[in-house]
């Protein structure tokens, strides 16, 4: 059993369409479609600009991709963008996030949060969830200023703790977020939420569960 477990963020650990699930009624029949293109374009956006060196804050990107998921779906009312926007700081926890993290504990382990995420939209996160207790460190990419998976984000976690990355288990539900952290040396563990293809066969997770309650 590993000593240390490195947790991504959105959709990991918070639902990242649960901004939408709470405003379903107001946004109308679009919202899984608004819902599912904000999050492709915020990732599409933190991938272009990692790799031309142009970094700007997640929460940037997060306010850029909903804007275009906006213009792309349709109209909303005019309060309806900052209704979505402070939804999404407060992210939902999956139900199976804080029991998880409550076992790792007891057994001894130390556990962070390594995620694209700013300080403040991590910040406001943990807090809404009451998982800073369970937390040794919450890590922001901000301080490498690129995105995952430049090898320099998963850096952070073990310099944060000292260890070797073959002494980290890292925990992601984002495949490709798998893939770099395997090439980091990581031992991952894919969290497969949705029963997703399997993909980037040449970096393996180490294994492949459907939700945390199997840590």
């Amino acid at each position: 059993m590993a000593s240390v477990y490195v947790f991504d963020a959105y959709g990991t650990l918070f639902d990242v369409h649960a901004a939408t699930a709470g405003l379903r009624e107001s946004i109308g029949p679009q919202a899984d479609r608004l819902s599912e293109l904000w999050r492709a374009k915020q990732l599409e956006y933190s991938w272009v600009r990692s790799l031309c060196g142009a970094y700007r804050d997640f929460w940037s990107l997060t306010e850029e991709a909903l804007d275009w998921a906006i213009a792309r779906t349709g109209p909303l009312a005019p309060d309806m963008r900052a209704g979505l926007l402070e939804a999404y700081r407060r992210l939902d926890a999956y139900p199976d996030v804080a029991p998880a993290l409550t076992r790792l504990r007891a057994t001894g382990a130390r556990t962070a949060i390594l995620s694209n995420g700013s300080p403040e939209m991590l910040a406001a996160a943990v807090a809404g969830a009451g998982l800073g207790p369970l937390l040794d460190h919450v890590l922001s990419v901000e301080a490498a200023g690129v995105f995952k998976t430049d090898p320099r984000c998963y850096g952070l976690a073990t310099a944060a703790f000292g260890v070797a990355p073959a002494e980290v288990s890292f925990q992601s539900s984002n495949r490709w977020d798998i893939a770099g952290a395997a090439r980091f040396g990581f031992a991952c563990v894919w969290i497969n939420r949705s029963g997703a293809p399997e993909e980037y066969a040449d970096l393996p997770p180490a294994r492949v569960v459907a939700s945390l309650a199997a840590l």
